[in-house]
């Protein structure tokens, strides 16, 4: 019973071993081109939230493809120093209106047309006059 065992273990392994392999004349694991990355990141706007959730990087032997990885990290590490000089850009100008605007005593967030504020009008608004009807 044991050389019975045994042996059909052996003949099993064996053409199980053939088939994946491909020998026996059948193939059951094909040659499968290698994935490429093609980049989703757009390259006439710039990258928002939806464009990073939406990437897929291509699976290799032990994980990603790492010059798929590191072009898209580079991409995106572009895209962050731009936005940054752009906020530190905005930023400085902003500090710039302020400064200018405190020297002159003019109210930044004040609409552009509104009168500026005379000493007899009343915080609560404009004063009442018999033609309102109270």
């Amino acid at each position: 019973m044991f050389w019975f065992l045994l042996l059909t273990m052996v003949v099993v392994v064996t053409v199980v071993t053939l088939a994946v392999v491909g020998g026996g004349g059948s193939t059951v694991l094909q040659d499968v081109p290698p994935e490429r990355f093609t980049d989703p990141l757009p390259a006439t706007r710039p990258v928002g939230r939806a464009d990073v959730e939406a990437l897929r990087l291509p699976m290799a032997l032990r994980g990603y493809r790492m010059v798929d990885v590191d072009e898209a990290l580079s991409r995106l590490g572009a895209e962050l120093a731009e936005r940054d000089a752009r906020i530190a850009e905005l930023e400085s100008t902003l500090a710039g209106a302020q400064a200018a605007a405190v020297t002159t005593g003019t109210d930044l967030f004040k609409p552009p047309g509104d009168r500026p504020a005379e000493p007899g009008d009343r915080a609560d608004g404009p004063a009442r006059t018999e033609e309102d009807g109270r």
